[in-house]
């Protein structure tokens, strides 16, 4: 019978190619997770946090030119569901979650990265200067009609808000028309931008923005209980004396890790938060 006999000088060449191939293998399979790393992060949601997102992202690709950070709009509804869905990396919101959003998504979480206060707008040509919370609810719920009757001359007043999907919309609802609802006659912009844009351009109009939002429009006074007027900025915002305070956040899904972590870090870092003010915000 016929056998076949690997020789000494046929093995070492069979042996060094097998352990290329095993050195090949290891090199390959340590440096595979480096080649599945993330380099993209997708952002979207607010318009009130959008500026923040933005500049964050901008610097943060400056520290990381391998790393893509995609940032868009939409308002908090749609982006609370573009995370929820698993659409996106990260979304931002002015608002808490809502109870049905909690229960429809149960992983996510909210992170505050800033504070705002939401600024009611007018016409720099406006005369009026402060209002009290219960003025303003009786102009967006439709009992006041002309400027007039806020100590203003007489003309009709055009109000400005914004659409069903955004935070600053839910949060103006529950904290100045205690969920009574808006009047029919609110005409609705898709961002703080639109709002702010049609305010600075129509003389009898009013609006609400968040407080980094405020180029071109004349910031109305609010009134108080005990007759003090207040405006938001840093200090009142910080303080809570300012009646229309609130955070603002960014979502994630479930404990936030990977590309998404390392840029939430930034944002709470020395430097992201220094955007944040440079922004118009106020810091956490």
């Amino acid at each position: 019978m016929t056998g076949f006999i690997m020789s000494h000088t046929m093995k070492t060449p069979v042996l060094r190619m097998a352990g290329i191939i095993f050195l090949l293998c290891a090199v390959f399979c340590a440096t595979a997770p480096v080649m599945a790393e993330e380099t993209t992060l997708s952002i979207s949601g607010s318009t009130t946090v959008l500026p923040i997102a933005s500049a964050c992202a901008e610097a943060f690709m400056d520290a990381h030119p391998d790393v893509d950070v995609q940032v868009s709009g939409g308002g908090s509804g749609a982006g609370i569901k573009a995370i929820g869905e698993g659409v996106v990396s990260l979304a931002m919101a002015s608002r808490e979650l809502k109870d049905e959003e909690k229960t429809k998504y149960p992983n996510l979480q909210t992170v505050a990265v800033a504070k705002d206060g939401i600024a009611v707008i007018v016409n720099p040509e406006n005369a009026v200067e402060a209002l009290t919370l219960k003025q303003i609810k009786d102009i967006y719920t439709g009992t006041i009609t002309g400027w007039q009757d806020v100590g203003g001359e007489t003309a009709k007043i055009e109000i400005v808000g914004r659409d069903s999907a955004s935070g600053t919309r839910e949060f103006f609802l529950e904290r100045v028309l205690n969920k009574e609802d808006f009047t029919k006659f609110m005409l609705e912009k898709n961002s703080n931008g639109a709002v702010q844009q049609y305010v600075s351009q129509t003389p009898t109009a009013i609006g609400y923005v968040g407080m980094g939002f405020e180029d071109g429009v004349k910031v109305i006074e609010i009134t108080g209980d005990d007759g003090k007027n207040s405006k938001p900025s840093v200090e009142t915002v910080k303080s809570g004396a300012y009646p229309l305070s609130r955070e603002l956040y960014f979502v994630t899904a479930g404990e936030p890790e990977g590309l998404a972590k390392e840029f939430l870090d930034f944002v709470l870092s020395a430097e992201g938060q220094k955007i944040v003010e440079e922004q118009g915000f106020v810091s956490i």
